[in-house]
């Protein structure tokens, strides 16, 4: 296999142990460019991940890097503190160039960085069966348990306004006002949908301003396949991807999680009599979640959950229905209305979510 970069002079930037051996490119994310490095440690292979961060995105890596670090440090302390059986695996390990910084830029301003590879473990794409998302509301549940007592304001935002729901709607009212695409007759339907909402976009920004809502260290990308699981017992062990990790609300990543999980069809499912909220599905990850994070978060959180997961799936679709407008200058699409079809499955899931929200919220004291 060429190498496309010169991965042994990177390597030999960071604390390594051993022999390279060889490397090999994972192509399972869509943003950094990542290597399964192998290297030979006195007779035992020890492997590592090299990951190229996209800087197209995140703008500053120097705060991105000092996010991660700072809280995978703070898991592995609650975690040692603890005894948990899992303690060296509980988190990503991140390693320091030979300069003591964790990352590394090179001559075309690309940045790097190495961490630890965590053996015996597997991560989902798609859930099976309620009990895979219940460990993963119990996984995500926990990573905002042992964040809990951390310095949040310490934190800088690597995407800044990400779920300012207020902002995203002015973007997406901006996209209408523009149409740069020719393409507003098409969804007349749909930002009607949007604009009657409106006024869900200013409660959760509101209650931040008036201090009711905490800002809490949040994942934001909170997806099932984020999660490690252990190979043998099937819990969740390990929340990975960390580059979204900055202020936010713990609404935002349970919602997510709702919208992305619970959901009883795909995100890009065109027929959307399909789509609906599976109750079985979010009763089984407010569970999990609420088992790991109910004494992390306050009374009013913890009645806002059913709202959080509606509001980040109508910010999704709006997000949707803005780059299709734009021109689909954002999202990767594979066909012409990829990102209408998308708006409208998000769409269809906000209006079942507000059909169902009395049981959402029973379902949700329950566990409380």
């Amino acid at each position: 296999m060429s190498n496309p970069f010169n991965l042994e002079k990177i390597c030999s930037l960071f604390n390594l142990n051993g022999e390279f051996i060889e490397y090999k490119r994972n192509t399972n994310g869509h943003i950094n460019s990542t290597f399964i490095l192998t290297f030979n440690e006195d007779g035992n292979i020890k492997k590592y991940v090299l990951q190229k961060i996209s800087t197209e995105i995140f703008k500053n890596p120097e705060g991105l890097m000092n996010n991660i670090v700072g809280v995978t440090k703070h898991i592995r302390k609650k975690n040692d503190d603890m005894n948990t059986p899992w303690a060296d695996r509980c988190t990503l390990t991140f390693l320091p160039t030979t300069d003591g910084k964790y990352f590394y830029l090179d001559e075309d301003n690309s940045c790097w960085r190495v961490y630890e590879f965590i053996d015996d473990v597997y991560t989902c794409n798609a859930i099976e069966n309620s009990n895979d998302f219940y460990n993963a509301g119990v996984a995500f549940g926990e990573f905002q348990n042992l964040l809990a007592d951390y310095d949040s304001s310490s934190l800088v935002e690597t995407i800044p306004n990400f779920h300012n729901t207020v902002s995203r709607f002015a973007d997406f009212k901006k996209a209408v006002e523009d149409n740069k695409s020719g393409r507003l007759d098409n969804v007349k339907e749909e930002v009607e949908f949007a604009i009657a909402r409106e006024k869900d976009t200013h409660i959760l920004v509101d209650l931040i301003a008036e201090g009711k809502l905490p800002l809490r260290v949040t994942h934001n990308d909170t997806k099932l396949n984020n999660i490690l699981f252990d190979n043998e017992t099937n819990k969740g062990i390990c929340i990975i991807d960390l580059d979204t990790v900055m202020p936010g609300l713990s609404l935002y990543d349970f919602g997510d999680s709702i919208r992305f999980g619970a959901n009883t069809a795909a995100e890009d499912e065109k027929d959307v009599s399909k789509v609906s909220l599976d109750l079985e599905l979010y009763e089984a990850y407010v569970k999990g979640y609420l088992s790991s994070a109910k004494d992390a978060l306050t009374d009013l959180e913890k009645e806002l959950l059913p709202f959080g997961a509606k509001l980040m799936t109508y910010e999704c679709g709006i997000r949707f229905l803005a780059d299709y407008l734009n021109g689909d200058i954002y999202f990767h699409t594979d066909y012409a209305d990829h990102n209408l079809v998308r708006a409208r499955t998000q769409f269809a899931l906000v209006a079942d979510m507000e059909k169902k929200m009395d049981e959402m919220l029973e379902i949700t004291k329950k566990y409380c």
